[in-house]
């Protein structure tokens, strides 16, 4: 029986896998996804390769080499982290390839510092060498939305790197992001480059509007819609997605080969018990979409999913929420707006602390490598 996970790519979405580390990727494991359960790309951040390199040992050997040289802590991560990044291109790259949509799946991203999320110009610098140091067609370059993002967006899809755009969580914001895509991809044009090989995507954030918005719900008698803004929201997300990528000037780019800045469903995995686990699967299943999902939802859209496209169904309910929402005087331009200053603080500490556990491991190698006949 095909996998349900696999199923939901019937419907036009495509699932990437929210986690990587050195285990999933030289066990098998993630050929087994891929092949089994028909996962199309995966995403990684801070968050997710502090989980990964602190939580094992798998990564002491290369640390202790990397570690003989001045390379600085977070060289030394990046290091690591591209080499697993590599590696998962290359068991993505034939899904990158398929022959009826080359370039549309099969992308790894490797997000830059959390540290450099109001800098414009470091971003773009960072950008560019995590680019030429994995060296693949298929890699992505997470830079987050932010407002200094944006110009760093555009720059980078103007030089042909592709980005995955992350922490987003406004609507305003979204359509910002799409904007500084297609700038990019005119000023290529305009320049006489390709257009036809860059990609990008944008990673609208769920789970988290719902931990913020749900208690301010209570608050002014709106219980009933708890669990149910970051749904609406995705929704009418959509409906931008389809407007800006069915405008005139985005079809004098497609013209040319461009493909459009996909919407990625992020944060994608339930907080709150008292809904189903895949509720955030479930609902935003839709052509032209991606969701990007943790190993353990996955596993339970495997064994209980109900594929079927559901992304545009109750649009009118969707769009009566948010209106709620507004009438009552909750301020979602507020909680957009601090939902995006937690999101950089929730990868700065897992990255500084990750960054400090390889300063420990460094320093025990270099006393070991002093310690040593010459």
């Amino acid at each position: 029986m095909t996998s349900k996970v696999k199923q939901i790519h019937d419907f036009g979405q495509s699932i990437w896998l929210d986690f990587i580390d050195r285990k999933v990727i030289l066990s098998g494991e993630l050929k087994k996804l891929i092949e089994e359960d028909g996962v199309r790309g995966v995403t990684s951040n801070p968050a997710i390769f502090e989980k990964a390199i602190s939580s094992s040992t798998d990564y002491d050997a290369d640390i202790a080499d990397l570690s003989k040289g001045d390379k600085t802590n977070e060289q030394i991560f990046f290091g690591l982290a591209v080499e697993d990044i590599r590696q998962a291109c290359d068991l993505l790259s034939n899904v990158y390839n398929e022959e009826e949509v080359v370039g549309a799946d099969g992308y790894v991203s490797l997000e830059v510092s959390p540290f450099l999320a109001e800098d414009t110009h470091a971003t773009i610098d960072q950008a560019r060498e995590l680019w030429k140091a994995v060296g693949k067609d298929n890699v992505m370059i997470k830079i987050p939305g932010t407002e200094s993002g944006l110009i760093a967006i555009r720059t980078a899809i103007s030089e042909g790197i592709n980005i995955n755009v992350t922490l987003l969580f406004s609507l305003d914001r979204y359509e910002a992001v799409a904007e500084a895509y297609i700038s990019g991809l005119e000023e290529r044009v305009a320049n006489n480059l390709p257009v036809d090989r860059v990609s990008s995507v944008a990673s609208f954030f769920l789970s988290r509007i719902d931990i913020l918005v749900d208690p301010l719900l209570d608050q002014n008698g709106l219980g009933e819609l708890k669990g149910e803004v970051a749904i609406a929201s995705a929704k009418l997300a959509y409906q931008i997605y389809k407007r800006v990528f069915s405008s005139e000037r985005w079809k004098r780019l497609a013209e040319k080969g461009a493909v459009p800045q996909r919407l990625l469903w992020a944060s994608t995995s339930n907080k709150n018990p008292a809904f189903k686990d895949t509720r955030y699967v479930e609902a935003l299943i839709g052509p032209d979409t991606v969701n990007t999902i943790p190993l353990e939802t996955l596993e339970a859209y495997r064994d209980h999913g109900t594929p079927a496209s559901r992304l545009e169904d109750n649009l009118e309910t969707a769009e009566g929420i948010m209106e709620r929402i507004n009438d009552a005087g909750i301020d979602m331009g507020a909680v957009t707006k601090q939902l995006e200053e937690e999101g950089i603080e929730k990868f700065i500490v897992p990255f500084r602390k990750l960054l400090d556990a390889i300063g420990t491991q460094k320093d025990d190698a270099k006393k070991f490598f002093g310690t040593r006949p010459i």
